[in-house]
């Protein structure tokens, strides 16, 4: 996923100015000693197979890491009951924020295709953001996405009908692709229906029912994994009509 599986990456794009997501990533507004500051921390892109762990659940955190190309998930495991798929990860986004607070990072995260990812050691960007109010604004701003991504997952699981879920999950995912410079309307899903189902609570079965559906409503089309959203307003009420519910009402 930028968006097509198994791209690589040239040696020369390693450093920021050469990359596809500079406008989009972290680097977005650096300058001058600056840039060449934040260009000295990253180590060279990371090559991550399909099925590869980037972090294991409970690894002390160190790191975070920038999605350069390629798609993650994130999976809590929870013993002896079933593992939940907790975020998925697209280019530009970043991976561990949520370990900043608990010093621990919080599952899983697991390469859904070939992922490249640049690694970002906390203490020499925390060194870094004392210097540049733009770099600590674009964290502080990474920070509020992912708040944001995790309250509307609350929702997504709140009382709502799978219709409801799945509609807001494509929604999702299409503007989180429109805010990094990528279609909005069609778009490849490398996340499995298993994941999707782990994800928003729903048997794999019903979200092949719901995609079924929702093809044979014409507000989607489907070849393979890639989704195209026909009817995007339809889709944006059908998700409202869930908008603000909650189990027991």
């Amino acid at each position: 996923m930028t968006f097509v599986s198994g791209q690589t990456l040239a040696v020369d794009g390693a450093r920021c100015e050469h990359c596809s997501l500079h406008s989009r990533c972290l680097a977005m507004g650096l300058e001058g000693e600056q840039l060449a500051g934040f260009d000295a921390l990253l180590k060279r892109p990371r090559p991550l197979k399909r099925g590869e762990v980037l972090v294991h659940q409970g690894d002390r955190f160190s790191n975070l890491y920038a999605v350069r190309t390629g798609s993650l998930k994130q999976v809590q495991v929870h013993g002896d009951a079933r593992d939940q798929v907790t975020h998925f990860y697209l280019p530009g986004e970043l991976v561990g924020l949520d370990g900043i607070g608990s010093g621990e990072c919080a599952g899983n995260v697991v390469a859904l295709e070939s992922t490249y990812v640049c690694e970002l050691p906390f203490l020499q960007l925390e060194a870094l953001m004392q210097d540049s109010h733009t770099l600590q604004h674009r964290l502080f701003r990474s920070m509020g996405e992912e708040l944001r991504d995790h309250q509307r997952m609350m929702c997504l699981l709140s009382g709502r009908t799978a219709d409801q879920r799945m509609a807001s999950f494509l929604l999702g995912l299409s503007e989180r692709f429109r805010l990094r410079g990528y279609s909005p309307s069609c778009f490849y899903l490398s996340m499995s229906r298993g994941d999707i189902g782990s994800y928003l609570g729903l048997a794999i079965e019903t979200v092949s029912r719901v995609l079924g559906r929702f093809q044979l409503q014409e507000l989607i089309s489907l070849e393979g994994r890639q989704v195209s959203l026909e009817a995007m307003e339809s889709l944006k009420r059908m998700a409202a009509e869930g908008a603000g519910r909650h189990s027991g009402s």
